[in-house]
C-alpha cells in the first residue's frame, strides 16, 4: 500500500500519516527524515543536498526524488509506505511516476485531508510554545493548566511567528498555489481520496481506514 499525504499546514496530514503508518505497519516518510538520515549518514545524496542546504537553497526537485526513491527501496518499504509533504509540485509528482514506473511500482492512494483556511488560521493562531523547554499547547484543545505559563517548567507560552495570522495565510497562498494542481493530477490518475479534516481526529482516521480497508 503506497500512500501519499496532501493537506495544507495545519490540516493534520502529519499526525494522520504516523497514525496510518502504525496501523499498516509500514514507514512514515518525510523528505525532512530522508534529509536528515542521509546527512547524517555521510550518504553521497546526502552530500549533496547539504552543499544546497548549507547555502540557504532548495534541494533541486532531481535530487529530492533521487533520496525518496532510494528511500522507498529500502527492506521496510516491501508492504507499501506514507508519503507525507512530498510530492509538492507537478515536476516532483511526475518525476516520482516515472522513478516509480522503473520499480514496477505505482501510488494507490493520494489522500487529501481538507480543512478550510479560517480553520486552519484559527487552529494554527491557537498554538502556543513554552519559551524554556518548548513543550506545545493549544488554547483551545490543550489548554495548560494556568494561562499562559508552561505546565512541565513554568516558563511563559508564546505565540510563535509561524503561527501569527498574517504568516499562516501567507503559508496558506503559497500551498494553494503549488498544490492545487497537484489535487488535479492525482486526481485524473484516479488515486484522489478526499476527506474532511474538520471532524474530530480519531474521525478523520475512521474516514481514511474506510478508504484504505481496516
Amino acid at each position: 500500500m503506497k500512500v501519499i499525504m496532501l493537506g495544507a499546514p495545519g490540516a493534520g496530514k502529519g499526525t494522520q500519516a504516523k497514525k496510518i503508518a502504525a496501523k499498516y505497519t509500514i514507514p512514515h516518510i518525510s523528505t525532512g527524515d530522508i534529509f536528515r538520515a542521509n546527512i547524517k549518514n555521510g550518504t553521497e545524496l546526502g552530500k549533496k543536498a547539504k552543499t544546497y542546504m548549507d547555502q540557504g537553497l532548495l534541494v533541486p526537485d532531481e535530487l529530492v526524488v533521487d533520496l525518496v526513491v532510494d528511500r522507498v527501496q529500502q527492506a521496510d518499504c516491501e508492504e507499501g509506505y506514507v508519503l507525507d509533504g512530498f510530492p509538492r509540485t507537478i515536476p516532483q509528482a511526475e518525476s516520482l511516476d516515472e522513478a516509480l514506473k522503473k520499480l514496477d511500482q505505482k501510488i494507490d492512494y493520494a489522500i487529501n485531508i481538507e480543512v478550510p483556511d479560517e480553520n486552519i488560521i484559527r487552529r494554527m493562531s491557537g498554538r502556543r510554545a513554552c519559551v524554556g523547554c518548548g513543550a506545545t499547547y493549544h488554547v483551545v484543545y490543550n489548554p495548560p493548566k494556568k494561562e499562559d505559563v508552561c505546565d512541565v517548567c513554568g516558563e511563559k507560552l508564546i505565540l510563535r511567528d509561524d503561527d501569527q495570522p498574517d504568516t499562516v495565510k501567507k503559508r496558506l497562498d503559497v500551498y494553494h498555489d503549488q498544490t492545487q494542481p497537484l489535487i488535479d493530477y492525482y486526481e485524473k490518475s484516479d488515486v484522489l481520496k478526499e476527506v474532511d479534516g474538520t471532524m474530530d481526529m480519531e474521525d478523520v482516521f475512521s474516514a481514511i481506514t474506510a478508504i484504505l480497508g481496516a
